[in-house]
Formats: structure tokens, sequence, C-alpha cells
């Protein structure tokens, strides 16, 4: 199969989306106080109560190599749409795996701001057996960045079409 077939396929990445991206390990962050183990496993982080905007992620985790990573785990959580974190269940909550071709899909809502925070994702990604990158992705142009003490440019997803955005995270692979 030819590299022009392998694109429109979906099987292969174009070679400007990797070049933006690869060499460099995403930064890593704090997970902060929420964080939960044993998070469900779904791509749709909606719920059926949910009024925030809803919001798509889509991304690829690739090595420094610049290479796909399978199967890689990346485990999502934020706040809800009034800023608190549910700390009993799993609202806004759940993980994941990449697929072959390292991809990863996320349905939820924008995270509301709380005090002293801009609006965030939280994320572990995990190649298989490597270590954990820990780290949080932020909302290009929010008005609540250049506040926000842990915010670092290089974290912010790529503004896509409507309430899309996209991030492809670079690990240790």
């Amino acid at each position: 199969m030819k590299r022009r077939d392998l694109l429109a396929a979906g099987l292969l990445l174009p070679l400007e989306s990797l070049a933006q991206t690869c060499g460099v390990i995403t930064p890593r962050q704090t997970e902060g106080p929420f964080f939960k183990t044993d998070s469900p496993k779904r791509i749709s982080l909606l719920e059926a109560e949910s009024r925030g905007p809803r919001f798509l992620v889509t991304g690829t985790v690739l090595s420094a190599q610049c290479k796909p990573v399978p199967n890689a785990l990346l485990d999502f959580w934020h706040s809800d749409e009034e800023g608190a974190y549910d700390n009993r269940g799993f609202r806004y909550r759940g993980h994941q795996f990449a697929d072959a071709q390292g991809r990863f899909r996320l349905e939820t809502i924008v995270p509301a701001e709380y005090p002293g925070r801009t609006r965030h994702i939280h994320v572990k990604v995990q190649a298989p057996g490597k270590r954990i990158l820990t780290t949080q992705l932020y909302f290009p142009g929010d008005p609540g960045n250049p506040r926000d003490g842990l915010y670092r440019r290089e974290l912010e997803m790529k503004k896509g079409k409507g309430e899309e955005a996209s991030f492809d995270f670079v690990v240790e692979a």
C-alpha cells in the first residue's frame, strides 16, 4: 500500500502533525489532590445530567522518535460545570487505551474554573510497561490562563472546529 493510501485510510499520520510534537517528552505537572485510582474504562465522560458545553479532545500518543505508541493508557479527570471534583464517584473520570496507531478520542464537557485555577483537564499517560507521565491540558485563549501559576503554554490543546481540540502526547516508549 502506498503512503497516500495509508494516510487516507487513517493508518498513518501526516508528517507535519508529527513534526510539531516529537522529540521532547510532554512536560510533567502535578496530579493535584483529586486523583482517584480505578477509574472506569470509557471514552465518553459525558453524564446524563451534564449541563456544561460538550467538548471533544483527540490526539495521538507518540514516542520521542515520532512513532505512535499503541495501547497507551490514558486516564483523564476534571472538575464539573461548577468547578467541583467528584471524590465519591467517578463523574468526569475515566481511562481508555490508545488504538493501534496511538490515537485517542475523549468526549466530555468544558470544566469550570475554580479559585486559583484556569480550566484544565488532568491526564496520566503511560506506554505499556513504561513510566507514567502525569500532566494537565489547558484551553487555548482561556482568560484564566495568565492568572494560573501552573499553566504552561506548551500544554495548551490546539483549537479545532467548534468545541473540539487536539493534543499529541510524547512519552517514554
